[in-house]
């Protein structure tokens, strides 16, 4: 008996398999359809795709073209082609706004896009176009099923931004451009204000206008030992047992001894 259900289950699988090459090579759309199809429900999306491929340039139109292109999207998703999927998918959302398919396929494009983005240290184009896309969805389906998701992947989007910017910022800090230094960590706060980095920033940046100050030359001196001092009271102001303020101290009490020569 098992010997029985063994043969069997290997010619249903030969069967399968000269239907599928068969399909391939034939010159009927209708066969090559039915095969993707079939392909698509058992969940083999790499075999579906090559047929999708083969009949999607002159199937908008038919009947079934609506249908084809949802699974065609869903198969180069499910094979994680996210940049092809998520094309697909905005294409589906443009030749079908009627579609009962129309919100998930535009979430899946958006969230197609999430994939694409980088390391934080990378370029973040794609970062930024993801946020776009998954915004569009938020902005048009603002009772979607798939909004908390939607919300969630764009924080993780906007975190990986918040540390990329930070990040940067502290390069001039590490390569002594205590000047550009100051102005990117400036614009880093103004960007991101609530931002879990903000009392590691205002350090650097005191840190920045303080080493800046003590190294000017004398007829500049007296104006960043005060941006310096100020610093200080931003980061103090946020936070007054902040884990630096015994290294801020050191830098107020040396800021304010240099400063006595300008108040003579």
């Amino acid at each position: 008996m098992k010997k029985f259900l063994a043969s069997f289950a290997l010619l249903l699988f030969l069967s399968s398999c000269s239907e599928y090459q068969n399909a391939l090579k034939s010159e009927d759309v209708a066969v090559k359809f039915g095969s993707a199809t079939k392909m698509y429900e058992a969940n083999k999306y790499s075999k579906a795709i090559r047929l999708f491929e083969q009949i999607a340039p002159g199937f908008k139109g038919k009947p079934s073209a609506e249908k084809m292109f949802y699974m065609y999207s869903q198969s180069l998703y499910k094979t994680k082609q996210y940049y092809l999927a998520g094309y697909q998918f905005e294409s589906f959302v443009a030749s079908y706004p009627k579609s009962e398919k129309i919100e998930e396929a535009s979430f899946l494009g958006a969230k197609s896009f999430t994939f694409l983005s980088p390391f934080y240290s990378l370029d973040q184009t794609d970062t930024y176009k993801a946020i776009d896309k998954l915004q569009n969805y938020i902005d048009t389906y603002s009772e979607g099923q798939n909004l908390a998701e939607a919300n969630s992947l764009i924080k993780g989007l906007r975190e990986k931004l918040e540390k990329k910017s930070f990040e940067n910022a502290k390069i001039y800090y590490n390569i002594a451009d205590y000047k550009a230094a100051m102005v990117a960590f400036d614009n880093f706060l103004i960007n991101f204000p609530g931002t879990p980095y903000k009392e590691k920033a205002l350090y650097y940046k005191l840190d920045s206008s303080y080493l800046l100050a003590i190294n000017s030359v004398p007829s500049k001196m007296e104006e960043r030992l005060e941006n310096a001092k100020n610093a200080y009271t931003s980061l103090i102001k946020f936070k007054a047992d902040s884990e630096y303020k015994s290294k801020a101290d050191e830098m107020l009490a040396r800021i304010e001894n240099d400063l006595k020569q300008y108040s003579k």
